[in-house]
C-alpha cells in the first residue's frame, strides 16, 4: 500500500505531522478528521519501487512510442466525457479507458494518470506529467473546468474541436501530400529510364557509326553522368537534407521558412487560412472553457503551425496584457481586415467565443473549397508536366531509328 505525509493541526490548533499507510489520499484525510484534525494537506510520498516504475514507463513512452494524434485525443474525451455524465467516479472511467484505448501510448500514459489521481493528485496535473502525450491545450481546459465544475461540459467542447483540428490537418495534408507523391514517383519512374533503359539504347547506337541527334547526345550524356555520379548525387541529396534540416531547428531559420511557406502561390493562402481556423478554434475553445483571455492566447499561438502568425498572436497578447483590446492587437498586415472586424464584433457584444467560433468554421470552410481547387488545377498541370518529360524522352530515344537510314555508315 502506498504511504502518504501528512501536514495538518490537531485538536489544540498545533500543527503536525507524519506518514500514514492507506489506499487513497481520501482515505487519510477520512482517517485524520476522524482523530480531530483539521487543515489536512496530504501528499504522496513516492517510494523507490514507485519511483523505478514511472521511470520504465517514461522510457517506455519516450522509446518507438505510437504518436498520440488528434483522433486519439478525441476517443478519448469523447468517453471520458460519457462516462463522467453517466455518473462513473473519475478514477473507474481512467481505468476503462486504459484498458480500451486503441492507442497503447495513450492507454499506458492513462493508467499513470489514473494512479496519480487515485493517490489524490488533481486530473489537471496528473495529465501534465506527460507532455508528449497531452497537449498544453487540453491539460489547461480540464484545469478551468475542475474549476468550475463542468468537466463533462468542457471535454465535450474539446473533442468537437479535436475533430475539427484533426479535419483541417488532413485537408492541409491532402492539398501538400498529392503533388508531391505524384512528383516523387514521376522522378523514380524518369531516374529508372535514365538508368536502365537509355544505356540500352547507347550500347545499341554505339554500332552506327554516325553522329546522333543533339536530343539524343544530350540524353545518353546526362545518363552517363547520373549513373557515373550517382553516389555522389545522393550523397549531395542527403547533405542537403541534413542542412536544410539542422537549419529548420534554428527558430530564426524556421521562420523563413515559414514566412516563404505563406507566399507560395495557391498553397500560401491554404496554409495561412488553416492556421487562421485553428488559432481562432482553440482560442474559442479555450474562451468558453473559462481560461484567461492571456494564458488562451499564448496556448493558441503554438496550435497556429506558422512562425510567422504565432509571433503575430505572441504580440497581440503582450499589448492585451497592457490593456487592449483583442481586435486592436491583432497585426493588420498578417490577420486579414474581415478576421479582426468579427473579433471587434464578438468583443463589443460579448460574445468573443461565439464569434472565434464562426471565424474558425468561415476559415475551414475556405480551406476545403481551396484545396478541391488547387488538387482539380495542379493534376491537369501535373499530368502535362509528367508527360511532357516522357514524351521527350522516348523522342529522343527514337529519333536516331526515324533516321537510321542517314545514320548506319556506308
Amino acid at each position: 500500500m502506498p504511504k502518504f505525509k501528512y501536514l495538518a493541526r490537531d485538536k489544540y490548533g498545533v500543527r503536525r505531522t507524519g506518514v500514514v499507510v492507506a489506499d487513497t489520499a481520501t482515505d487519510v484525510e477520512n482517517q485524520l478528521m476522524s482523530e480531530g484534525f483539521q487543515d489536512i494537506k496530504v501528499k504522496l510520498l513516492d517510494s523507490a519501487e514507485k519511483k523505478k516504475k514511472q521511470l520504465q514507463l517514461n522510457l517506455e513512452l519516450s522509446l518507438f512510442q505510437k504518436k498520440v494524434k488528434e483522433k486519439d485525443l478525441a476517443i478519448f474525451t469523447r468517453q471520458l466525457g460519457a462516462l463522467i455524465s453517466a455518473g462513473v467516479g473519475i478514477t473507474t472511467a481512467l481505468d476503462i479507458l486504459a484498458q480500451q484505448m486503441p492507442n497503447k501510448t495513450l492507454a499506458k500514459a492513462l493508467q499513470q494518470v489514473s494512479e496519480d489521481v487515485k493517490a489524490g493528485m488533481s486530473l489537471s496535473a496528473a495529465m501534465a506529467k506527460h507532455k508528449k502525450i497531452f497537449p498544453e491545450f487540453l491539460v489547461n481546459l480540464i484545469a478551468a473546468a475542475e474549476e468550475s465544475g463542468n468537466l463533462d461540459v468542457i471535454l465535450e467542447r474539446a473533442t468537437k474541436y479535436y475533430e475539427k483540428i484533426a479535419a483541417i490537418k488532413r485537408k492541409l495534408i491532402s492539398a501538400s501530400w498529392y503533388p508531391t507523391a505524384v512528383l516523387i514517383i514521376a522522378s523514380l519512374i524518369v531516374f529508372g529510364i535514365l538508368t536502365f533503359i537509355v544505356p540500352i539504347f547507347a550500347k545499341m547506337y554505339e554500332g552506327f557509326g554516325a553522329k546522333l541527334p543533339v536530343i539524343t547526345q544530350l540524353l545518353i550524356d546526362f545518363s552517363n553522368a547520373l549513373r557515373h555520379n550517382l553516389l555522389y548525387i545522393i550523397i549531395f541529396i542527403f547533405g542537403i537534407i541534413g542542412i536544410n534540416k539542422a537549419l529548420y531547428s534554428v527558430r530564426r531559420f524556421r521562420k523563413i521558412y515559414h514566412y516563404i511557406m505563406l507566399k507560395i502561390p495557391l498553397i500560401g493562402g491554404i496554409l495561412k487560412k488553416g492556421s487562421l481556423a485553428k488559432f481562432a478554434r482553440t482560442l474559442a475553445t479555450l474562451t468558453s472553457g473559462g481560461v484567461p483571455i492571456i494564458r488562451a492566447l499564448e496556448i493558441s499561438s503554438t496550435v497556429a503551425g506558422n512562425l510567422v502568425i504565432e509571433d503575430a498572436i505572441l504580440r497581440a497578447k503582450e499589448k492585451v496584457a497592457q490593456g487592449k483590446s483583442l481586435h486592436e492587437s491583432l497585426d493588420e498586415k498578417v490577420f486579414p481586415l474581415m478576421f479582426i472586424s468579427m473579433v471587434k464584433v464578438g468583443e463589443e457584444t460579448g460574445r468573443l467565443d461565439e464569434m472565434l467560433d464562426t471565424i474558425a468554421e468561415f476559415y475551414e470552410d475556405e480551406v476545403d473549397r481551396d484545396v478541391e481547387g488547387l488538387l482539380s488545377t495542379i493534376e491537369p498541370l501535373l499530368m502535362v508536366f509528367i508527360g511532357g518529360i516522357v514524351g521527350i524522352i522516348i523522342i529522343a530515344l527514337y529519333l536516331p531509328i526515324f533516321k537510321m537510314g542517314e545514320l548506319i555508315s556506308k
